[in-house]
C-alpha cells in the first residue's frame, strides 16, 4: 500500500521529535533557570557528602535550593535509572520505581530578614511516594507545573546494593615523568558468589576524583584475574593529576572581613570584594586545608541558614601572566557544577592587569579553582593552579554489574578513598 506524502511527512516529523528529545535528555548536574541558586544535594547524614544511598535502607538524600523570584511555584520531581555512562536505561518506570512516577515538592519556606528575598525548597529521597526499586545511577529531575519538559534542575545520584568487595589504595604514579604531579589508584574487586561469566563485559568500575564524573576514568578490563578476584593495577590507567588544594573564601558573617575577603559593602545589595588571587602554578606545593571542591551554606549571624543566610555579589580577581589573546580564565567549583560558561568566564581588566568576575552567592564557606581555556577551546585545570602529588584528594570507586542478558546496569560496590589517609 502506498503511503500518502502527507502521512510520510508527519511520520518523519514524529521520528525527528522522538530522536531529538531522546538525544537531548539531560543526564548531568545542570540548572536551567538563572533564578535557581544554592543547590545542595547530599547524603542526609553529612552535608556536602557524596550523593549515594544503599538500596532499601533508612538513609536518605537531601536536596535544597533557592528561587530568587520568591513566592511559591509548583515544582514536581521524578527520578530515572541510567547506566554507568549516564545514558537512560530505557526501561519502564514500573521496573525501577516504587509507588508513583512523580511527586510535588511541598516543603518550602520564605527567606527572613535578608536583603535578597527568596524561597527555599527542600526534598528528601527516597520517600513514601518516590523510591528506587533497583540499584544503579539515577538522575533527579525537578520541573514546573507537572511538565517534564519545563526542567528547573537535574542532579545525579547513586543507589548501591553491595555485592562486590573493594580493596583499593592510592600510590605514587608509575611514570617517572608524572611522579611529582600525579596520584594513582590501584584496586582489587572480589565478586564472590556473584555470577560473572566475562569480567571484561559484566563488570565496569569508575574511579572519580573529588566527585567529578567528567574527569573520571572507566575501567572495563582487569590486568589479572585470580579466582574471584579482579585486579586493576595497570601502570597506564587510573593515574590522575593531583592538582592543587582548592582556594576558598568565608562569608559566614557579613559583619566583618574573614578569610580571603578584602572589603564588604552593605547597602541595597551586598557586595564582597575578595583579595586578588595569584597564579599558583609554581615549583613547590603549599599546604592548605580545603573542602575538595565543596561548599557549605552557613550563616553565623542567624539561626537557620536555609532561610536567613543572605546573598552577595562576590567579586573575584586573578593575576597571571597569561594574556586574553591566548585564552580565558574561568572560576569554578561544585557550587556551579564546574561549568565553563558565560557565568563563570572572567573578564580581563586592562587597567589593573587582572581577570575579574562577579558571582551572586549565598553566605557560607566555598571552595573554588581557576581553569584556563585556550583559544582552541581546550580547558587546562592546572595551568593556573599547578599539580602536586602531595595534594589531598578524595576518590570515589564505583563498581557496576551487568551480566549477559540483563536489561540494565546495577551499582554493586562503592568505596571512598582519601590520598592523605591510609
Amino acid at each position: 500500500m502506498k503511503i500518502p506524502v502527507g502521512v510520510k511527512f508527519f511520520l518523519f516529523v514524529v521520528f525527528l521529535f522522538t530522536f531529538y528529545t531522546s538525544f537531548a535528555q539531560p543526564y548531568t548536574d545542570s540548572v536551567y533557570h538563572h533564578e535557581i541558586k544554592s543547590i545542595e544535594f547530599y547524603n542526609s547524614a553529612k552535608k556536602a557528602s557524596f550523593p549515594i544511598v544503599p538500596l532499601n535502607a533508612a538513609e536518605t538524600l537531601t536536596l535544597g535550593f533557592d528561587n530568587l523570584q520568591g513566592g511559591t511555584l509548583n515544582y514536581h520531581y521524578t527520578i530515572e535509572h541510567c547506566d554507568a555512562d549516564w545514558n537512560s536505561s530505557n526501561i519502564s518506570t514500573a521496573e525501577y520505581l516504587k509507588n508513583y512516577n512523580d511527586d510535588r515538592i511541598l516543603n518550602y519556606s520564605y527567606s527572613i530578614a535578608t536583603v535578597q528575598k527568596y524561597t527555599h525548597y527542600e526534598l528528601k529521597l527516597p520517600n513514601e511516594n518516590i523510591a528506587p526499586k533497583i540499584p544503579g545511577n539515577y538522575i533527579l529531575k525537578v520541573y514546573e507545573d507537572s511538565d517534564p519538559t519545563k526542567l528547573v534542575l537535574t542532579r545525579r545520584f547513586y543507589v548501591v546494593s553491595p555485592k562486590i568487595s573493594i580493596n583499593a589504595e592510592i600510590v605514587p604514579s608509575s611514570d617517572n615523568n608524572t611522579r611529582q604531579t600525579n596520584q594513582k589508584v590501584n584496586f582489587t574487586l572480589d565478586y564472590g558468589s556473584l555470577r560473572v561469566q566475562n569480567p571484561n563485559r559484566d563488570v565496569r568500575t569508575l574511579v572519580m576524583q573529588n566527585n567529578r564524573s567528567e574527569t573520571g576514568i572507566m575501567n572495563s578490563q582487569p590486568i589479572y584475574i585470580r579466582g574471584t578476584q579482579l585486579i586493576y593495577s595497570d601502570i597506564n590507567i587510573n593515574d590522575f593529576p593531583a592538582g592543587n588544594e582548592f582556594r576558598h573564601f568565608d562569608t559566614r558573617t557579613l559583619k566583618l572581613n574573614s578569610q580571603n575577603i578584602l572589603h564588604i559593602y552593605r547597602d541595597t545589595a551586598n557586595t564582597v570584594m575578595m583579595l586578588t588571587d595569584p597564579d599558583r602554578n609554581k615549583a613547590n606545593y603549599t599546604l592548605e586545608y580545603d573542602l575538595n571542591g565543596s561548599y557549605y551554606i552557613i550563616n553565623q549571624d542567624g539561626t537557620d541558614p536555609r532561610i536567613d543566610a543572605d546573598y552577595s555579589h562576590m567579586i573575584f580577581g586573578l593575576t597571571t601572566t597569561r594574556q586574553p589573546n591566548s585564552g580565558a580564565a574561568y572560576v569554578v567549583g561544585r557550587f556551579n557544577d564546574y561549568k565553563l560558561d558565560e557565568h563563570s568566564k572572567m573578564t580581563f581588566d586592562a587597567n589593573n592587569n587582572r581577570y575579574t568576575n562577579s558571582l551572586f552567592l549565598k553566605q557560607g564557606v566555598y571552595d573554588y579553582t581557576y581553569i584556563w581555556v585556550d583559544k582552541a577551546g581546550k580547558p587546562d585545570d592546572f595551568a593556573l593552579e599547578g599539580s602536586y602529588f602531595e595534594t589531598e584528594n578524595d576518590y570515589q570507586v564505583l563498581v557496576y554489574y551487568r551480566p549477559s542478558g540483563a536489561r540494565w546496569e546495577e551499582l554493586v560496590g562503592y568505596k571512598l578513598l582519601n590520598s592523605s589517609k591510609k
